[in-house]
């Protein structure tokens, strides 16, 4: 069962993870979904993911086809389940000290996971306790089973009474008139002997836990009836009194040396970096891994920490760190499809890199889809139609080509919609502001980019209804303001698109009062309608680099 575990929980986390850009829209969450799709159909095991919150009108998208939200995440940073830690099977606390010893000693492991029924970690075992109980423990008390004893010393059982043994030993060394007399033998003993049949009769009669007949010696079968009537335990091993003396104290449980306390554990999430220190710091060399609830997985060393595994990730709809997860430096990016500027993603290896000027990154997988002759499901085509027609603004913005248009008609006849209505509806629901805040509204599709050395951050709102957004105008400034500062911008810009009108409003925050107004060749003032201007990426950057330059 442990091994099923274990190998389920690595081929979950060998998935490829396909995500788009922060703050996601609506192209970036079904380009993830549609590529995803083709690339399990082409033999590859990835996940499609999201970096943000889903936006409305995506939203929208997928709940018109009906198809499920992608997982959230918020980083693709190296986490300790990341890492070819070693799943070691691990050994309960009824196990005895002997069978641990050799466990650890078959496995060439130095410390060993405990666990109760459910897998939950309750102690960890080391070979120097199992070394040190052997020099400093109780030699004459035993805490464990009948069975534990039994098989450790490889016996026979001769008569089965109970499960529990619990008591001291007495190694029949003296006569049996000392014995008797001294009355060394107690109804919690533990009796070693050979065949010395007055021992063991006497035994029987007061009630001793166990009798180990050593030696593999013949003992009477009236003995043995005895034994049953008074509800003793009886076993014949072939060690001799000596070894059966030296390996009795290890069948005891386990549990009776394991450290409980003070261990130093960590969970299966928590990220490399801020367990590395800790870890390299320790006089401890193992740490088990746990998940979240506390159930035991494996055990991590510092070796583990020299080549760890990475993410394995496809980038979709960017080419940025700064729009990117967070720590994608630390993953293995094996792919980008994108239509964009080339930004600063740089990888150690060659890997396939499309990019194409297009209006939409489903444009792109339609083709990939072509490309590899796979059918497009109803669905998809649906999720890629939506992409195509929200990113080139039902096919309004400057960014539109041929290859959209194609690509619309195409999967408008697979996904069965009319186009038309369906836009309206889907533009409708993305651009209502109900029920957001300000800081929402900006944050929901914002992005920065660095231009000629200069900062800059472009929030671009879409709404049927401009009054929504100035009648709040104050407060949108406001907060401009703040981003403005905080993040140390060049230029803050909130671009408000009316897709009907086909302009966009502006309110804005710059250090340079001409910036806009050189961009636009108009006078830009808080509020200013510009008309034909919807693109961020083919107008609205452009123009900007070509501003920043001229004013220079």
């Amino acid at each position: 069962m442990f091994d099923e575990i274990a190998k389920g929980a690595s081929e979950m986390e060998d998935k490829i993870l396909i995500f788009g850009h922060k703050n996601p829209d609506t192209d970036s969450v079904t380009s993830a979904i549609a590529l995803s799709y083709l690339k399990n159909a082409l033999g590859y095991r990835t996940e499609p993911c999201m970096l943000g919150e889903m936006p409305k009108e995506a939203h929208f998208v997928l709940d018109y086809f009906n198809v499920p939200e992608p997982r959230y995440i918020d980083n693709v940073k190296i986490q300790l389940k990341d890492l070819d830690y070693d799943r070691i099977l691990p050994l309960e606390p009824s196990n005895s000290i002997l069978k641990a010893y050799n466990h650890m000693n078959a496995h060439k492991i130095r410390t060993l996971p405990i666990v109760d029924s459910e897998r939950y970690l309750i102690g960890i075992v080391t070979m120097k306790d199992i070394a040190m109980n052997a020099i400093n423990g109780d030699y004459h008390a035993i805490h464990t089973t009948f069975y534990n004893i039994k098989n450790d010393l490889n016996a026979e059982i001769l008569n089965y009474a109970h499960s529990d043994v619990n008591g001291h030993i007495v190694i029949t060394a003296f006569h049996d008139s000392t014995i008797i007399r001294q009355q060394r033998i107690e109804p919690d003993s533990i009796v070693i002997t050979g065949d010395r049949f007055d021992i063991i009769e006497h035994a029987i009669f007061i009630g001793a836990q166990l009798i180990i007949i050593t030696g593999d010696l013949e003992i009477p079968e009236k003995l043995i009836e005895k034994a049953k009537v008074k509800g003793v335990n009886i076993i014949r091993t072939s060690y001799d009194t000596y070894s059966t003396s030296k390996l009795i104290n290890q069948t005891n449980f386990i549990s009776t040396i394991m450290k409980v306390e003070r261990i130093m554990k960590f969970k299966e999430n928590e990220y490399l970096e801020n367990c590395k220190e800790m870890i390299q710091s320790s006089r401890h060399s193992k740490f088990p891994i746990t998940d979240e609830q506390g159930k035991y997985l494996g055990i991590i060393g510092r070796t583990h920490f020299l080549n760890p595994s990475k993410k394995n990730v496809i980038l979709v709809d960017h080419n940025e760190y700064a729009q990117s997860a967070l720590g994608l430096i630390e993953a293995n990016v094996l792919e980008v499809i994108d239509h964009h500027k080339i930004g600063d993603i740089n990888t150690a290896l060659p890997i396939s890199f499309r990019n194409m000027p297009v209006g939409s990154t489903n444009t792109i997988i339609y083709q990939m889809f072509k490309e590899a002759q796979i059918d497009i499901p109803k669905d998809i085509a649906g999720l890629m139609l939506s992409g195509i027609v929200s990113d080139t603004l039902f096919m309004k913005s400057p960014t539109t080509t041929y290859f959209d248009e194609h690509a619309i008609n195409a999967l408008t006849e697979i996904a069965e919609v009319e186009l038309q209505k369906y836009a309206l509806e889907m533009f409708k629901c993305g651009t209502s502001l109900e029920g957001r805040s300000e800081t929402e509204v900006f944050y929901n599709d914002y992005k920065e980019f660095v231009v000629e050395g200069y900062k800059l951050g472009v929030s671009q709102v879409f709404t049927l209804n401009f009054e929504e957004i100035i009648t709040h105008k104050d407060a949108y400034l406001k907060l401009i303001q703040s981003v403005h500062d905080d993040r140390d911008h060049y230029l803050t810009l909130m671009l408000v698109t009316d897709i009907i009108k086909e302009g966009s409003y502006t309110l804005f925050e710059c250090r340079h009062d001409r910036l806009l107004s050189t961009a636009f060749n108009k006078t830009v003032e808080q509020g200013t309608f510009i008309d034909t201007i919807v693109s961020r990426k083919k107008q609205i950057i452009p123009m900007l680099i070509g501003a920043i330059n001229i004013l220079k």
